[in-house]
């Protein structure tokens, strides 16, 4: 009796032989609500193409509302996870993100220097909701350890702030915020200008732009587009700098990289959709919608 012919569910030869998209690490906090941190991160990177894997340094339990509890993981672990990663799958771009503490951020900030491989540093410090995610004591580690290591820096307005008491309240102090940064030893900022105020009053709140600076002290890329009126906004730090990492690892130069990851970032805030309570994240997967 003949035996019926099984169907063929072996990929093809050439998808067993595809070669590995690139590699992006992030180092960052877990947000449970999926909008930021190390989820956001993934999220971005395979959309953009790459193979995103992580090392954990905090867990939060955050949902739409903010963040209910923060637990920072011992240094062991996240050198472990990093040594782990890297000396076997290899990155070819490195993100961090919330570090929570001074031992791990200068943990961290060590096992990057020996990387090789682009470094984003988005300094974390408060939550979309204003929940502090660093340790004041860990300020200082960030100036004099992290940023030395980074290719770009993403800081929002209030972490220049926070890490240079530099104050933007207009335009042309995004570049006085750039300086200051740069001072710190990253090879470029990215100083992000989405908090900055209408020029003219009466306008809308922060104006009709989202305007970005980036520069590496001698040239500057303005990177402007739409501000939409869309208040679910969770996780737009994290997806600006995991965009970046993630074009960087693709091979693009700086400030093609930036551009993208610009451009990305604006349609998942245009997408950006009601979850819970609160508010909203951005749609990573924004390019991906047929309905």
């Amino acid at each position: 009796m003949d035996t019926p012919a099984q169907p063929n569910t072996a990929p093809p030869a050439t998808a067993r032989a595809a070669s590995a998209p690139p590699r992006v690490l992030t180092v960052a906090g877990s947000d449970s609500g999926g909008g930021a941190g190390i989820q956001a991160d993934l999220k971005t990177m395979l959309a953009l193409g790459t193979h995103g894997m992580s090392v954990v340094a905090a867990v939060t339990a955050q949902n739409s509302l903010g963040v209910q509890g923060c637990w920072e993981l011992p240094a062991e672990a996240v050198r472990a996870q990093f040594r782990s990663v890297v000396d076997d799958i290899g990155v070819q771009a490195v993100k961090t993100g919330m570090l929570a503490s001074a031992e791990l951020v200068e943990t961290v900030a060590g096992l990057l220097a020996a990387v090789g491989a682009p470094v984003v540093v988005d300094p974390v410090g408060v939550s979309k909701h204003g929940d502090s995610l660093l340790a004041e004591d860990a300020l200082d580690s960030v100036r004099t350890r992290l940023l030395p290591t980074a290719t770009v820096v993403t800081p929002n307005l209030d972490e220049v702030t926070q890490l240079t008491g530099v104050r933007v309240r207009e335009e042309a102090d995004l570049r006085e915020a750039a300086a200051a940064m740069l001072a710190y030893g990253p090879r470029w900022a990215l100083i992000k200008g989405g908090h900055l105020p209408p020029d003219s009053a009466g306008g809308r709140p922060y104006g009709d732009e989202a305007v970005d600076l980036l520069t590496d002290g001698s040239e500057e890329h303005w990177l402007r587009a739409p501000r939409y009126d869309n208040r679910h906004t969770h996780g737009t730090g994290c997806t600006l700098a995991s965009a970046l990492a993630a074009l960087l690892a693709r091979g693009r130069p700086v400030p093609e990289a930036a551009a993208g990851a610009k451009e990305y970032v604006t349609g998942a805030i245009a997408a950006g959709f009601p979850l819970g309570s609160g508010l909203g994240p951005v749609d990573h997967a924004w390019r991906l919608r047929t309905d």
